[in-house]
C-alpha cells in the first residue's frame, strides 16, 4: 500500500538499496569476495573462486520468489542462497561456497554493504540541506521577525538567527558521518561461534582479505553478539531526523494563514485540497514529522537487539532485519524533503515586519522594562510596564502611547527614547553574532557532498 505514495515515504534511491533484488545481489557479492580472498591465500582452488563469482555476478537472474519461499523454511536466505551460487558454479566448485563462513556473517557483511550506500545518499542530501541554510542565515542575517514561546509574540529575533538555530545542529550531525562509517562499515567474519574455528590458524588471515576485497575495516573482535554500531547508526538516524523535524515543524507554524512568513516551494497542484481550491498545504514538511515519527518507533528495536544472548542471539538480532531498512527508508523521506524545503523554501520579509505590529508594540515590553530598570529596579520597572501592558490590551492602543502617558515613566523615558526602544531592530541581542558563529562553524566542517555511487 505505500507503494501507493510514491516517494513520499522513502527516495526511490533508498528503497533501491533496501530493495530485496539489492539484498540478494549484496549476499551473493560478500560470497564471492569471501571465495576470492581465500583463493588469494591459497585455502581454495582459483577455478573454484572464479566459478563461485561468475555464479554471483548473475544474482540479478536469482528466483527470488523461490529464495523467499525456502527461507521460510530455513529461517534464513543463506542457505537457499549458497546452494543457488553453488548450482550455478557448477560441481567442482560448488564445495567451496560459504567456506568458513555462517549465516549471520554474510547476512551483516552484506547488511553493512548496503548500509555504506544508504549512509553516502543520507549525507548527500543532509549536506544539500546545510548548503541552503547556510546560504538563507546569511540573507536573513539581519531581517527581523516576531520570536515566539509558548506560539505566542515574545521578543524581536531575526529570520537569521532562526535559520542558525535550525543548521546548528545539522552541521554537527554531518561532521558524524565519517566517525559512524569508521564503526559501522566493518566486516563480519566469525564462523560458528566468531572464533574461526574451521580455518585452523588462517582465520585472521581470511578476515583481513575478506575486508580488503569488499572495501571494508577489520574489527579487533568478531561483533556478531556486539550490535553497537548499528544501535549507534540507529540513534544517529533518530536524532539527525529529530532535528530536520524542529526544522520541519517551525515551517509548518510559520505558514499558518495567520503567520504567513516562510513557505514551502509551490508547484501547480502541490498540497492542494479536493475540496478547497485555495489550498496550499505544507506536503514537505508533514512527510518530514511523519516518516521522523515512524524512524523514531524503530529506533527501540535496534537498541534492544543489543541485549543479545551468548554467541547468537534467540531474537533479538533478527530484528535489526525488521528496523533497519525501514528506518533508512524513512530517513531517506526526512532527508529528501527537508532539503526541497531548504532550497526552494519563499521568505516574506514584509510580513514579519509588519506582524511584529500585529500586538501594538507588546513585543517590545521587556525592551522598555530594560531601559527603566536602570532608573526604577528590575521589579519596580517590570510592575509598570505589565500594568501598562494590560491597559494597552485593554484599551486596545499602541503600548508606547499608553507608556508616553504613565508619569513615572515619562519622568525617566521621554517620547523620543520610547520611540527608539519601540524599533524592533534594536533588541535583536546576539541575533547576528549567532548566525555568524554558526556559520563560521559550517565553514569549519561543512565539506562539500560526497558523490554517491549506488
Amino acid at each position: 500500500m505505500i507503494e501507493l505514495f510514491g516517494s513520499l515515504y522513502g527516495t526511490r534511491a533508498m528503497k533501491d538499496v533496501f530493495s530485496a533484488r539489492t539484498r540478494v545481489r549484496t549476499l551473493a557479492t560478500v560470497e564471492a569476495a569471501l571465495a576470492r580472498a581465500q583463493a588469494r591465500l591459497g585455502i581454495v582452488p582459483q577455478t573454484a573462486a572464479d566459478a563461485i563469482a561468475a555464479a554471483a555476478d548473475q544474482a540479478d537472474d536469482f528466483d527470488l520468489a523461490a529464495l523467499a519461499a525456502q527461507s521460510e523454511t530455513v529461517g534464513y536466505p543463506i542457505v537457499p542462497l549458497t546452494r543457488e551460487l553453488a548450482r550455478r558454479a557448477g560441481p567442482e566448485a560448488a564445495a567451496f561456497v560459504h567456506w568458513g563462513a555462517t549465516t549471520q556473517d554474510v547476512l551483516d557483511t552484506g547488511l553493512v554493504l548496503q548500509l555504506r550506500d544508504a549512509l553516502a545518499l543520507l549525507e548527500a542530501d543532509l549536506r544539500a540541506t546545510n548548503a541552503a541554510l547556510a546560504q538563507r542565515a546569511e540573507c536573513h542575517r539581519g531581517d527581523v521577525m516576531a520570536g515566539r514561546t509558548h506560539l505566542q509574540h515574545a521578543l524581536p529575533i531575526t529570520f537569521g538567527y532562526k535559520v542558525a538555530v535550525w543548521l546548528a545542529p545539522l552541521i554537527e550531525h554531518a561532521a558524524r558521518f565519517d566517525a559512524l562509517r569508521a564503526r559501522v562499515l566493518r566486516v563480519q567474519f566469525g564462523g560458528a561461534v566468531g572464533t574461526l574455528a574451521s580455518l585452523g590458524d588462517r582465520g585472521r588471515e581470511v578476515t583481513i582479505a575478506l575486508a580488503e576485497e569488499l572495501g571494508l575495516a577489520v574489527p579487533d573482535a568478531p561483533w556478531h553478539a556486539d550490535r553497537s554500531a548499528f544501535a549507534e547508526l540507529a540513534t544517529f538516524a533518530g536524532v539527525a531526523c529529530g532535528s530536520l523535524a524542529k526544522f520541519a515543524g517551525d515551517v509548518v507554524l510559520l505558514m499558518q494563514t495567520e503567520v504567513a512568513e516562510v513557505f514551502e516551494p509551490h508547484a501547480p497542484g502541490r498540497g492542494g485540497s479536493s475540496t478547497m481550491p485555495q489550498k496550499r498545504n505544507p506536503i514537505a514538511s508533514e512527510y518530514v514529522l511523519a516518516s521522523t515519527r515512524g524512524v523514531h518507533a524503530l529506533v527501540p528495536l535496534v537498541l534492544a537487539a543489543m541485549a543479545g544472548d551468548h554467541e547468537r542471539s534467540t531474537g533479538p538480532w533478527q530484528s535489526e532485519e525488521i528496523a533497519l531498512p525501514q528506518m533508512f527508508v524513512l530517513a531517506s523521506s526526512a532527508f529528501a524533503h527537508a532539503k526541497m524545503l531548504a532550497q526552494g523554501m519563499t521568505v516574506d520579509t514584509p510580513r514579519m515586519r509588519r506582524n511584529l505590529d500585529a500586538t501594538n508594540g507588546l513585543i517590545m515590553a521587556e525592551a522598555v522594562a530594560t531601559a527603566l530598570a536602570e532608573s526604577l529596579g528590575k521589579a519596580e520597572a517590570h510592575h509598570l510596564v505589565e500594568q501598562a501592558c494590560s491597559v494597552a490590551i485593554e484599551r486596545e492602543r499602541p503600548l508606547v502611547d499608553v507608556l508616553a502617558e504613565e508619569p513615572s515613566v515619562a519622568r525617566h523615558l521621554d517620547r523620543r527614547r520610547l520611540n527608539e526602544l519601540f524599533d524592533p531592530a534594536s533588541y535583536v541581542g546576539e541575533s547576528a553574532a549567532v548566525v555568524d558563529r554558526v556559520l563560521a562553524r559550517y565553514s569549519e566542517v561543512g565539506a562539500p557532498p560526497r558523490p554517491v555511487n549506488v
